[in-house]
């Protein structure tokens, strides 16, 4: 793994979960964590992001998906922010807007240091397959708490639950790639006014 890589591990009653990620990846992913729409949704994030990402999780399916989604956001988070370290040279800010079809999304992330969250999405149905849609809000909310990052996400319009997803999830990935990319103009700088984040 590269210097830009970061393995977290997570245990609580509830979860256990190992993340492993490399922002200088080519989009390889690895999945098991018993939640099947989550895994081809962090999927999209890897494969647009160019980010390899490597989750086992292990939760208490038996009662419902919520513990086990948040927390992968958390864990996810928590490897963002030790990948990152000083984030010194990074464009810091990302965005991408991502269609499918009818359905257009809009992400906007910067890796502030101040945690936030914006999310704006009208799914058509409570679940996509056996999915509740109210946990992407979850995951997200545990991401931005734990990578102390700003994240708006926006769907601009959609009809289909699953092609909403897929934009966000897209979108995200893609914002990713932005804003942790380094820049040469940059190099060795960290990109605030005030010398940290």
């Amino acid at each position: 793994m590269s210097a830009r890589s970061a393995s977290v591990k997570r245990d609580t009653l509830e979860t256990q979960i190992q993340v492993s990620i490399d922002l200088d990846g080519t989009g390889q992913a690895k999945f098991d964590t018993g939640v099947a729409f989550l895994e081809h949704m962090l999927d999209q994030i890897a494969r647009h992001g160019l980010i390899d990402i490597d989750i086992l999780a292990k939760g208490d399916l038996h009662i419902d998906a919520h513990h086990t989604v948040e927390d992968i956001g958390i864990t996810l988070g928590q490897a963002f922010k030790q990948a990152l370290g000083d984030k010194k040279g990074i464009f810091r800010y990302g965005h991408a807007y991502v269609p499918l079809d009818e359905a257009l999304s809009r992400v906007v992330i910067d890796f502030s240091g101040r945690p936030g969250l914006e999310f704006h999405a009208d799914f058509p149905k409570a679940a996509i397959g056996s999915f509740e849609v109210e946990l992407f809000y979850e995951f997200f909310q545990g991401f931005v708490n734990h990578a102390q990052a700003t994240l708006h996400i926006d769907c601009i319009r959609g009809r289909n639950a699953h092609h909403i997803a897929e934009t966000i999830f897209k979108a995200f990935g893609r914002a990713l790639r932005m804003a942790v990319s380094q820049d040469e103009r940059m190099a060795n700088v960290i990109p605030s006014t005030k010398g940290s984040l």
